[in-house]
């Protein structure tokens, strides 16, 4: 994390910034967050990550009491004062009262937080690993982005110490959902297959531009139920994120190994980059 952030109104280091330790969002993870890529200093594809912030602020009864175009010219001018031109930016809206231990006088109802980092590196090739009973693919949050992540977070940090990348998570019903912080893809024949909605994966922002990107490229894309058994009839695999953009997928244990990148994820790679670079001129002015 940059050492210059912002909070509700202003920029602060991050050496000064004071939160409430009875803040409901902190104390229960009630909030909502998103992830954002900077391309040459702005924020792409900000339009879909607010209707998808409003979206779930909206399910979980969250205030968003901030302006769309004053919170994309905050993370403009963030970026900007940390001389991170390609970099990752984290929004988070955190709710502050409400609750037995809520204690946050003189604070508004929504606090807003924005952070900047620099890229990760990613391998070339993901190693993931599959963990049933990770989603919950019946409750009334499912596919929400809120700051309760600790069911993902933790599952990502014990595959890790497995010397995994990620994990591709089950849901309830074993079919595949999605990666702890991506959307999955495979691919069969000139066909792509991604798990709909409904089986608890997260409205990814990069998959939403993939629904575009992969018809426009000449494949068919299919949102279906899939199950482990899918995994021995595809011949290529891929995630997708804001941070990951389309990465390949080497190797899914126990039992599965693909050639990464394969063609079809080399040419939905470089589809998906032609885009952004078309679309960067909107990222570029503010979306209200």
């Amino acid at each position: 994390m940059d050492s210059l952030i912002y909070h509700n109104d202003r920029p602060v280091p991050l050496s000064e910034a004071h939160l409430s330790p009875g803040q409901m969002g902190l104390l229960m993870g009630w909030g909502v967050f998103t992830t954002l890529r900077i391309y040459e200093g702005f924020p792409f594809a900000f339009d879909r990550h607010w209707a998808r912030m409003a979206r779930d602020a909206d399910r979980l009864r969250i205030s968003l009491d901030y302006q769309q175009d004053a919170v994309w010219e905050a993370i403009v001018n963030l970026a900007a004062a940390n001389r991170r031109p390609e970099a990752t930016a984290r929004v988070s809206f955190i709710k502050n009262h409400g609750g037995f231990w809520a204690d946050a006088p003189g604070l508004p109802a929504t606090d807003l937080l924005i952070f900047t980092r620099e890229l990760v590196a990613w391998p070339a090739a993901h190693r993931l690993k599959l963990v049933p009973n990770a989603i919950f693919s019946g409750g009334s949050l499912a596919g929400a982005k809120m700051l309760s992540w600790v069911q993902n977070a933790g599952t990502l940090d014990g595959v890790h110490a497995e010397g995994f990348d990620d994990a591709l998570l089950l849901n309830e019903q074993g079919r595949l959902a999605e990666c702890t912080s991506a959307n999955f893809f495979l691919v069969r024949d000139d066909q792509v297959l991604t798990p709909p909605l409904a089986a608890g994966c997260l409205p990814g922002i990069t998959r939403e531009v993939l629904r575009e990107v992969i018809p426009a490229a000449g494949y068919k894309l299919l949102e279906q139920e899939l199950t482990p058994d899918d995994l021995g009839s595809a011949s290529e695999a891929f995630i997708s994120s804001t941070t990951r953009e389309v990465a390949a997928v080497g190797t899914i244990s126990p039992n599965w190994n693909y050639l990464a990148p394969g063609r079809v994820t080399h040419e939905l790679e470089a589809a998906f980059q032609q885009y952004v670079r078309t679309h960067l001129r909107r990222s570029a002015t503010p979306r209200s």
